[in-house]
C-alpha cells in the first residue's frame, strides 16, 4: 500500500519508528499537502457566496490549482521513500579496497543527486501553493480565513523542511556545478516564499483582529 493511502495512525506510527521511510522529506509532503487543502477549503466555501461572485472565477482557478499541488505533493510523499532506498543501501557497501571505496563514493554520488531531486519539488510545490495561499488571503471567505493563516503555515514548513533534505544530500556530494546550480535554487524559493508566506499570515491575522 502507498503511504499516502495509509490511515493518518498507520503514517505517524511508521514515521516514529526506526523504519528508514518515511522520514523527513515525506512527512514534508505530506504536510505541504494538508496546508494546500486548507486553502482549497476555503475556496470552496467562498464559491456559491452572493458577497464573493465578483471573484469566483478566480478562485475557482485558486482551487483547481491547489488541486494540482495537491496530487503532486501525495506523489511525492512515496516518491521520497522510493529515492531515500538506494540510497540507504549505498550507506552500507563496503570500502575495504580503492574498488570498493571508488565504487562506493560514484554510488552515493549518483544516489544523492537523485535523492536531492524529490525535496526540490517538495520545494517547488510548496513555493506554488504558497502562492495560492497569498491570493486566497486576500479574496477568500472572511468565515474561513483563519484556515489560509494554518494552511499557509504548512506550506512554509513544507518549504524549509524540504531545504534541509536538500542540504544533507548535498554535503555528500562533489559535482560543484550540481551543487551550485541547487543551491541558488533552493536559496531563492526558501527566501522568497518565506516572505511571501510571512506576509499571508499578517494579512490573515490583521483580518482576524479588526
Amino acid at each position: 500500500m502507498a503511504m499516502v493511502d495509509q490511515t493518518c495512525s498507520a503514517f505517524i506510527e511508521v514515521l516514529a519508528s526506526k523504519a528508514p521511510v518515511p522520514g523527513g522529506g515525506g512527512a514534508a509532503a505530506m504536510g505541504g499537502a494538508i496546508g494546500m487543502a486548507l486553502s482549497n477549503m476555503v475556496g470552496n466555501l467562498t464559491v456559491g457566496k452572493k458577497k464573493y461572485a465578483d471573484v469566483e472565477g478566480e478562485v475557482k482557478e485558486l482551487v483547481a490549482k491547489g488541486e494540482a499541488v495537491i496530487v503532486k505533493l501525495k506523489r511525492l510523499v512515496d516518491k521520497d521513500a522510493e529515492v531515500f532506498e538506494p540510497l540507504s543501501k549505498a550507506y552500507g557497501l563496503p570500502k575495504t579496497t580503492p574498488e570498493e571505496v571508488k565504487f562506493k563514493e560514484e554510488t552515493m554520488e549518483k544516489c544523492c543527486i537523485t535523492a536531492c531531486g524529490v525535496p526540490m519539488e517538495i520545494m517547488r510545490a510548496a513555493f506554488e501553493g504558497i502562492k495560492i495561499h497569498a491570493r486566497m488571503g486576500q479574496i477568500g471567505t472572511m468565515i474561513a480565513i483563519s484556515d489560509v493563516g494554518c494552511g499557509v503555515v504548512f506550506l512554509k514548513s513544507a518549504l524549509i523542511s524540504g531545504s534541509l533534505n536538500v542540504i544533507i544530500n548535498l554535503n555528500t556530494i562533489k559535482d560543484q556545478a550540481f551543487c551550485s546550480a541547487t543551491q541558488k535554487e533552493m536559496d531563492e524559493l526558501l527566501s522568497t516564499g518565506s516572505k511571501m508566506a510571512d506576509e499571508t499570515l499578517a494579512l490573515v491575522l490583521s483580518k482576524l483582529k479588526k
